[in-house]
């Protein structure tokens, strides 16, 4: 590399590294708000609530690459023209590919980048925050059963524990059992534990009492126990397998996807999927080159760039309309896949174009070499 493609990219790599920290801080901070009912009725730690938040990033970095290569260029080679910069480097002989030559680089690595968190990195990280989330939301043992607070299980079972000793013995126990809508049940124990059989967990209440309101007569029916256990598994709404979500799949198992056995909107989405993560690297390269197209074939205007930006980013916005439009069409129709890659590509050949004169630029936009 030149002292000029270092010094470009410098710039590039510095404003890249800043606008995608805070974007994804942004992101961080909306998709934490999601897991604040986890802290405050599931006594979620602050480590899991942070290990939580963090795996869901690599999902958002992947969307927010590309964006913010598009405005640290725009921004890199718009400031550049404007400190006359570029009319200097053009006076010195370099062309526009020699200009663009940095921002094209750092762009392909930022592809290669994307393709590593696509492929490998998000599928893992989005598998371990499902089970993560699983077995945080089905966890009776450590996450739900709180003391001081009415902890619900399913639909009908709630459970007060007003305190727990060093040894797991819970004191001052309160139940009340609506998973039979015509005889709901309310039992009170001195103290009790919780234990685990082969059918599953259940809470053991000793010294206590069960209260029943006989239908039609209203009556209140009182039993005295000396023991009584409540029956934790069938009130959870856990189950033994959860559902997978395709963007934690492998890349092999989304090749080898079987329509019979994920049915066919299950199966669509795993193909859609699979394709987004070779498509969705590119536009790192694309989106960038969106905005060398619009600033670099300009000439110098002591009024600025508006009307380059804004170009800029009206296109982008097309870009990435077109892209979640092939998108869902891909969903619904398996046909569409090749406009897919026809919305990453686009982007790609169009700026080539008009970086190497192929493309007429538009009226009204003068050319470099009229300047």
């Amino acid at each position: 590399m030149t002292e000029i493609d270092r010094y470009i990219a410098k710039q590039l790599a510095t404003g890249v590294a800043f606008v995608a920290t805070g974007l994804v801080a942004v992101m961080w901070l909306t998709q934490s708000l999601r897991f604040v009912e986890m802290i405050v009725n599931k006594g979620l730690s602050l480590g899991a609530f942070l290990v939580l938040t963090l795996l869901l990033m690599p999902s958002f970095l992947v969307v927010i690459l590309p964006i913010s290569l598009f405005a640290v260029v725009l921004f890199t080679y718009n400031k550049l023209n404007s400190d006359r910069e570029l009319v200097v480097m053009r006076a010195a002989g370099l062309s526009n590919w020699a200009l663009a030559r940095p921002a094209l680089a750092f762009s392909a690595a930022m592809v290669v980048a994307g393709y590593a968190l696509s492929l490998w990195i998000i599928p893992k990280t989005v598998e371990r925050f499902h089970i993560m989330q699983w077995s945080i939301r089905n966890d009776i043992t450590g996450v739900l059963l709180q003391e001081g607070v009415f902890n619900k299980f399913g639909d009908g079972l709630m459970i007060y524990v007003r305190s727990r000793t060093s040894g797991g013995e819970l004191l001052g126990l309160l139940v009340h059992d609506r998973r039979s809508p015509d005889k709901p049940v309310t039992l009170m124990a001195e103290r009790g534990a919780l234990v685990y059989t082969d059918a599953g967990p259940r809470v053991l209440m000793v010294n206590g009492n069960r209260q029943q309101l006989t239908k039609g007569t209203g009556k209140l029916s009182l039993l005295y126990f000396d023991s009584y256990t409540v029956d934790l598994a069938s009130a959870s709404s856990a189950s033994e397998d959860r559902t997978r979500d395709a963007r934690e799949s492998s890349l092999a198992s989304l090749l080898n996807a079987d329509e019979h056995k994920l049915g066919p909107g299950e199966y669509r989405k795993a193909k859609a999927e699979l394709h987004g993560r070779f498509t969705s690297p590119l536009y790192n390269f694309g989106f960038p080159l969106i905005a060398l197209a619009c600033l670099l074939p300009a000439s110098f205007s002591r009024r600025g760039q508006t009307g380059h930006i804004l170009a800029a980013v009206g296109l982008l916005v097309a870009a990435e309309a077109l892209s979640l439009g092939t998108s869902n069409l891909v969903t619904a129709n398996l046909a569409y896949v090749p406009t897919m890659y026809l919305a990453a590509l686009l982007p790609i050949a169009a700026g080539l174009a008009v970086l190497g004169g192929g493309l007429p630029r538009w009226r009204g936009l003068p050319s470099a070499a009229s300047a």
